[in-house]
């Protein structure tokens, strides 16, 4: 028996809602292991920082980069993680992160 498209909708928006929560506590996990790290502290482009975690991201997955991603700092694909993530960099300012 086929659903009708209410319940489809539904079930749609309550797959949405669960959506949001994980991101959400997937957010705050990373942003909370960023802060420690004292990235909340370092003045950095938000570009320059998104390729860092890239490859971070791509370092413990273990795989190759996504294809047409590059390191703006460097670019280079894969390796260590970039310069600006480094926990002795002193650049003062706060950054969102």
């Amino acid at each position: 028996m086929k659903k009708p498209s209410s319940k489809i909708r539904e079930e749609i928006a309550r797959l949405q809602d669960q959506l949001r929560q994980a991101e959400t506590r997937e957010a705050e996990r990373i942003g909370r292991i960023a802060l420690k790290a004292g990235l909340g502290e370092i003045e950095v482009d938000e570009a320059d920082l998104q390729a860092a975690f890239e490859e971070i991201g791509t370092r413990f997955r273990g795989g190759k980069p996504a294809a047409g991603r590059k390191n703006t700092a460097d670019g280079k694909n894969g390796g260590a993680p970039s310069p600006t993530l480094a926990p002795d960099a002193d650049a003062g300012g706060h950054s969102e992160a």
